[in-house]
């Protein structure tokens, strides 16, 4: 029975937000949490910053909630990446000037049935990403998973598919002090104490590799049962720091991948004695900053051709222009390619990493690194500037904006900036301030995401940078208490 047909009574059924695909894995779903006899299934959502929220409920009960969407306030969000929340949401409109973001009311958690999954850690569990509804059928306009699917449907009217790569670092250390005693409930809490699991400075040493691979089997073991589609993983140069790579998925699944991902290490770790953190550059002392690589093409909606391959160039016009959308759009995009104020810590010239907005061909130096040659049809771009703590779905909308602008303007990228810390050209903002500044400026993403999603979300990460310029730093009680 077509989805259109459907005359059921519930709230999937009533507003109409599944497809026909859907409903049958919702059915299938039905009979895995039977299969396994699972006792709990979780219900979560990428809420603003890309970290996971959401409920558990009782298996025998998963069904109707799965068709019916699970409660959740809406001030979840309305919040900044301390939980603290920002927005006035007890005054009219609460903050926002709409009613139903008003005195914390509720929206539904609506699952994705074709996301399931088993988790291979947690005893009896079921996991459902969900999207986000108000009570009235509407969806929620600041989900970011939606703002993504959004952007793939422009993408796809100009005849398109978004195909997405990831290659992702991270730190790995043994948990040596959780900081669970009551004084330590700070808010945000004290960060735990950490031992390195393995010394660094020898990248892909097989010996250093060996030294970590007991831990790393851990993560490496449970993301394969979950489906992610792992391609490699690595020993960074940074003291117990790692690399994971997945092969290319096409529309949501490479968001939805590192959502997962990212959350499933976080868990996985901590259950073994261990802390994983997707934090760019952690205070701690030889600590190396970590990046989100964003390997990314173009395919042809029928064919599914590789469009930025050219036979005759190393990029085709189309590509080209979608890199120079990338590059003249760089500063703005950085709110969401890096957003946060430790991310532009990152952003320093000869460490392997961008420091302005250039591109050349396979040169780990620069902003876009292009992948490939004439007549290969893998050649695709690499965005270097992105920090592992992006939230997925804006990094990869940030994307498609950006590109897309170029292609409608046709831009040009210029000539290939070998020499990347050389290279006259645009600098890469030099922190959250001044990312969201160019944000704040941008034509092109208030076009593509609306000026209440772009205003919205530079208040919360404003209401970030204004607790950090609150805090009395190491660095000034340093500097100034003894010497004035």
């Amino acid at each position: 029975m077509s989805a259109r047909k459907r005359t059921g009574t519930s709230f999937v059924e009533r507003h109409a937000l599944w497809s026909d695909a859907q409903f049958k894995a919702a059915a299938d779903v039905d009979a895995a949490i039977e299969a396994h006899k699972l006792e709990v299934v979780r219900f979560s959502f990428a809420d603003q910053h890309g970290v996971l929220r959401g409920k558990t409920i009782v298996a025998s009960d998963a069904a109707r909630v799965m068709r019916n969407g699970a409660t959740a306030t809406t001030t979840l969000l309305a919040k900044d990446t301390s939980h603290r929340t920002v927005f006035p949401v007890f005054t009219a409109g609460g903050g926002f000037a709409m009613p139903e973001m008003q005195g914390g009311g509720d929206f539904l958690l609506i699952a994705d049935p074709t996301t399931f999954r088993v988790l291979p850690w947690a005893r009896n569990t079921g996991w459902l990403l969900c999207d986000i509804y108000f009570p009235d059928g509407k969806p929620v306009p600041f989900s970011t998973r939606q703002i993504y699917r959004d952007q793939l449907a422009r993408l796809g009217a100009a005849g398109f598919d978004y195909m997405a790569g990831l290659e992702v670092e991270f730190h790995l250390y043994r948990l040596a002090d959780p900081k669970l005693a009551a004084e330590d409930a700070t808010w945000p809490g004290e960060p735990p104490d950490v031992e390195l699991l393995v010394q660094g400075f020898q990248l892909l040493t097989e010996a250093r590799y060996d030294q970590i691979d007991p831990f790393v089997e851990l993560l490496r073991r449970d993301v394969v049962a979950l489906g992610l589609p792992l391609r490699s993983v690595e020993l960074e140069f940074g003291p117990s720091q790692c690399e994971f790579t997945f092969a290319p998925q096409v529309g949501l699944a490479p968001a939805d991948s590192m959502m997962l991902f990212r959350s499933a290490v976080k868990q996985i770790a901590r259950r073994n004695g261990l802390h994983a953190t997707f934090m760019c550059r952690p205070k701690l002392a030889n600590a190396f900053s970590s990046g989100w690589h964003l390997h990314q093409s173009l395919l042809d909606r029928t064919s599914s051709a590789n469009v930025f391959a050219a036979d005759d160039d190393l990029l085709s016009p189309l590509a080209r222009s979608f890199l120079a959308g990338l590059i003249a759009n760089a500063r703005a995009a950085a709110a969401f390619t890096t957003p946060t104020l430790n991310g532009y810590k990152r952003y320093r010239p000869f460490q392997l990493a961008p420091d302005r907005a250039i591109w050349a061909r396979d040169n780990r130096g620069v902003m876009v690194r292009v992948i490939g040659s004439p007549g290969d049809p893998a050649t695709h771009l690499e965005n270097r500037a992105g920090e592992p703590a992006a939230n997925p779905y804006l990094y990869m909308a940030s994307q498609i904006i950006a590109g897309l602008d170029g292609v409608n303007r046709k831009l040009d990228p210029g000539p290939s900036a070998d020499v990347p810390y050389e290279t006259a050209a645009e600098p890469l903002p030099a922190s959250l301030a001044e990312a969201l500044a160019a944000l704040r400026d941008s034509a092109c993403f208030r076009a593509a995401l609306g000026d209440a999603f772009v205003d919205y979300f530079i208040r919360i990460k404003e209401a970030e940078i204004a607790r950090f310029q609150a805090d009395v730093t190491e660095w000034e009680h340093k500097e100034y208490f003894d010497l004035f």
